[in-house]
């Protein structure tokens, strides 16, 4: 069901290319469309995951360099019955993370700088689990793809600007042209949306589910988005088509909220204490005082 899925919104991604195209170079544009959303559908399935880490400066870390972070990962892979995946950090100073990787063999996991600094262990487990459900569902294939596509359709769009568009073959002209520049990128913003919701309610249960402690989760989710809220993130401000991926929503201002890519924070820790019968805990404040991640229970025992 999920490779169907994922088969009908770059199947819809391919579309907006072709609508575009058409929109700015009439039938001709349409045939380069295409060809650029093929080249750009290969090009993103062996390629995305580089280029997004690439993109937000992240480093791959290993058992030497960051002996406890990548000791935690391996654990709860080794939970979720997974491959390792590869580990990086970037150094931005919000707190945030993300998953890349066409499948779960060749899958990466990243967190910022500005996560390790803020969370305590448990939250930070409840983080990279959430991350891990993400590959566990295979949905790290379709938020990095459309990341890429939804960026190149913005870029198609603003050629229009430049380009002026193929007036002739247009019967809309530059009406035409200035409805592409316009909702071509929306209407790009809108897939992210319909791909990214549901999965961040499924990416929860799953991260609940292979640590046993729903509460790690929910306690990070409440953490991360005050912090996230008051600390810029401009690789994401700058590239806006990856806001999908983070574990909350990076972007500040202007359409973030109207194209909130995420669910509400407060839903998703609603949902997570719902696992736990209501029940809650308080969980430190900060990594210093944090006792050490010692479950009793659960895949961890």
């Amino acid at each position: 069901m999920n490779t169907l899925k994922t088969g009908i919104l770059m199947s819809l991604l391919m579309g907006l290319f072709l609508v575009v195209g058409a929109a700015i170079g009439g039938a001709n544009g349409m045939v380069i469309a295409f060809l650029f959303a093929a080249g750009t559908n290969l090009f993103a399935y062996w390629n995305s995951d580089k280029m997004l880490l690439s993109m937000y400066g992240a480093r791959q870390v290993d058992a030497q360099s960051a002996p406890e972070l990548h000791r935690l990962v391996a654990r709860l892979a080794e939970a979720a019955q997974l491959p390792m995946p590869k580990v990086f950090i970037s150094d931005n100073p919000q707190p945030n993370a993300f998953a890349t990787g066409r499948n779960p063999e060749h899958a990466a996991v990243c967190v910022t700088q500005g996560l390790l600094d803020r969370v305590a262990p448990e939250e930070l487990a409840g983080v990279l689990a959430h991350e891990l459900g993400h590959v566990k569902h295979r949905d790290t294939l379709t938020m990095t793809v459309v990341a890429v596509m939804a960026g190149a359709i913005g870029m198609l769009a603003n050629f229009a600007f430049f380009m002026g568009g193929d007036r002739r073959n247009n019967a809309l002209g530059m009406v035409g042209m200035l409805l592409v520049m316009l909702l071509a990128p929306f209407a790009a913003i809108l897939v992210q949306m319909a791909i990214s919701r549901g999965r961040e309610f499924e990416a929860d249960r799953a991260g609940a589910e292979i640590t046993g402690r729903p509460l790690w989760l929910a306690g990070a989710l409440e953490k991360i988005d005050r912090a996230a809220r008051g600390t810029d993130n401009p690789q994401a401000d700058a590239n806006p088509a990856t806001a999908h991926m983070f574990i909350v929503n990076p972007l500040h201002g202007g359409m973030s909220g109207l194209f909130a890519s995420h669910p509400s924070t407060e839903e998703r820790v609603a949902r997570l204490r719902a696992m736990t019968g209501g029940a809650g805990v308080a969980l430190p404040d900060d990594m210093e005082t944090a006792p050490k991640i010692s479950p009793k229970r659960g895949p961890w025992g």
